[in-house]
């Protein structure tokens, strides 16, 4: 096989997880405890080696094992050398983020992936979608919105930009699709904050929403079909409570309603959590009011202070977990196909809101049900921080916008599709800083390519096309293939966003080498390659950026990080050039080293003076 195309098989069964030693330069990867398989050496822009394989694992090893068991910690291109033998089924081989079960995520043999398949976590298993819609063709989808009190973090970019890319997946399979996600707009947090600041809920919440579309538009996330707040349905809300108390789902005590988990035998079915397991302590209040500690509030009496409205039950406000069963209800029917949202939600609000809905309208608690409340149950996994916690209370809380300040938009995204949605994030530094290096070079090589097609001359049919050239053109193809196919299993986001650096490295070559440039036929490949890479790009949110806007903001975001202006810097430039004028190579080198210290290093010779680099301390 040609190296491009062992490359693109590897890429196929590449992810983004392990556990990585970083050195100088080199990166070691290590096998966690109980763990086994091939594990590789990185070495930054130029590649990826198998180098050891720990002892636990057979000599005579399957190929499908293999598949599952390299591990690196960013997308990046892998030499074929390392890599022979590698049978061509790889290509459609599922590629399964760190953390996410191996049982729970199996090879893609065997699955049509020309349909979409979601991991569903009620019934712990991939699943072929298909839509309720008896005609097949619309779908609707629920996400958990943010209780808007405080800017949003970069767990709330996590969920939405994992469920953007699913929105995007079943559109360009043809779905019509209603994309339904809430806001919780009354909240014990929202009104403790809007006391302590002197000010209204709704003048609070006003301003956090306006900062929340501002966050999510810079992220590249498709505004959802509905946007509901709770607050605009509080009469639906009473309404869906009063059938529960009536059917006998749900009972007063002292001017609060709660739900009874003792009359819903399937409680506990999304979680896996059985009756006994719900007692009094961290997620189970005590009120000696309840029938059973486990039963939570639907709506709760009035307080000094708060915002309320008048209920059957007296005047008081809703509970958390019946907004989003009366929001769905109202929005999009009784039943919807894919609900989604983080981990953090299976219990107990999607667990509780399983109960209520399955209770008020009679549909089935289990996805196999005949007419289940919800058939797709999606949930996206955690974000560490520096590989702890994300929690204000250690200091290692971020905003998306204190991120923003310091990396452009698509930096964070990039970083964050470089996982598989199921899996836990580490947010780092380091990876931030790769992932820029990594989409500036996409930007500059897509808008490179563009500039030779544009000042190219038109190629007369030739009778012989260079080998180069057919190799570029079936890459593509399969770039393209590979792409549909990954994003159909289980939104493999690291695949795709690995299978970039062959059709990236490929166009560079041909722009740069002496047989690229000379190839019969390169502007007819330069062309399907920056169509395949194009598609990619618009399946996972990365703009094409045909105005050529995106490189100039990477850039003054570099300068900005760097903390100089352009005019200090090209003060800088030009006092290295006296330096090296006058043969003083230590001041040239210091400045250059100065510079390269803080992300910017300089391009001597080539068409732009400096380029933003990678900084890390360890």
């Amino acid at each position: 096989e040609s190296a491009a195309r062992v490359e693109g098989a590897m890429l196929a069964m590449f992810h983004t997880s392990g556990r990585v030693v970083l050195g100088k330069g080199l990166r070691i990867a290590r096998p966690r405890a109980g763990e086994h398989g091939n594990y590789v050496n990185y070495i930054p822009r130029r590649g990826v080696r198998v180098v050891a394989q720990s002892q636990s694992q057979s000599q005579s090893q399957s190929s499908d094992s293999t598949r599952r068991l390299i591990r690196v910690d960013a997308p990046t291109m892998i030499r074929s050398r390392a890599v022979t033998g590698v049978p061509r089924t790889v290509f459609s081989a599922a590629v399964s983020g760190a953390g996410v079960d191996s049982e729970s995520s199996p090879t893609s043999e065997g699955r049509d992936l020309s349909r979409l398949w979601l991991q569903n976590t009620m019934t712990r298993k991939k699943e072929v979608f298909v839509p309720r819609d008896p005609a097949g063709k619309k779908v609707q989808m629920y996400v958990c919105g943010v209780t808007v009190y405080d800017y949003s973090h970069i767990g709330h970019a996590r969920v939405y930009v994992a469920f953007d890319v699913l929105y995007r997946q079943l559109m360009r399979l043809g779905y019509d699709v209603t994309y339904c996600r809430n806001f919780t707009d009354i909240d014990d947090k929202i009104i403790k904050r809007a006391n302590e600041n002197g000010e209204s809920c709704d003048a609070l919440t006003d301003r956090f929403i306006e900062a929340f579309h501002e966050d999510m538009t810079a992220l590249g996330c498709l505004r959802p079909t509905l946007e509901p707040r709770a607050t605009e349905c509080v009469d639906d809300i009473i309404n869906f409570i009063e059938r529960l108390v009536a059917k006998g789902n749900a009972y007063e005590a002292n001017g609060d309603v709660y739900f009874s988990v003792d009359t819903l035998p399937a409680y506990g079915a999304l979680s896996g959590r059985k009756q006994e397991d719900n007692r009094a302590g961290e997620r189970v209040a005590v009120d000696d009011r309840k029938k059973n500690p486990a039963d939570f509030a639907l709506w709760k009496t009035a307080k000094p202070g708060e915002p309320t409205w008048a209920s059957p039950w007296g005047d008081g406000r809703p509970g958390w977990h019946i907004e989003c069963s009366a929001m769905i209800e109202k929005m999009l029917g009784p039943t919807i196909d894919i609900h989604g949202g983080g981990q953090d939600l299976v219990f107990p609000h999607h667990e509780n809101e399983l109960a209520q809905s399955s209770a008020a309208c009679g549909c089935g608690a289990h996805s196999d049900d005949e007419n289940p409340f919800v058939r797709y149950w999606v949930h996206n996994g955690f974000v560490k921080v520096d590989s702890e916690k994300m929690s204000k209370s250690l200091g290692n809380f971020f905003t998306i916008r204190e991120v923003l300040d310091k990396y452009h938009p698509y930096v964070l995204r990039f970083m964050l599709l470089g996982a598989h949605y199921r899996a836990p994030i580490n947010y780092t530094q380091r990876a931030l800083e790769e992932a820029s290096d990594r989409v500036y070079y996409l930007y500059q090589t897509v808008q490179d390519v563009r500039d030779v097609l544009r000042d190219a001359a038109v190629e007369e049919n030739a009778k012989k096309t260079a080998p180069l050239v057919l190799d570029a053109m079936k890459l593509a193809g399969e770039t393209e293939t590979l792409v549909f196919e990954a994003l159909n299993d289980d939104l493999n986001t690291p695949a795709v966003m690995a299978t970039l650096s062959a059709p990236l490295k490929m166009m560079n070559d041909f722009m740069t080498t002496k047989a690229g440039k000379k190839a019969v036929g390169r502007v007819d490949a330069l062309q399907s390659l920056l169509s395949s890479v194009e598609g990619l790009m618009d399946a996972v949110g990365l703009p094409k950026d045909d105005e050529n806007v995106i490189l100039p903001q990477l850039r003054a975001v570099a300068l900005n990080r760097a903390g100089v202006t352009e005019a200090d810097l090209l003060a800088k430039i030009e006092e290295r050039k006296s330096a090296r004028d006058a043969k003083d190579f230590a001041e040239s080198d210091r400045l250059r080293d100065e510079l390269s210290a803080r992300g910017i290093a300089l391009m001597d010779g080539a068409k732009d003076a400096w380029r933003p680099v990678p900084v890390v301390t360890d």
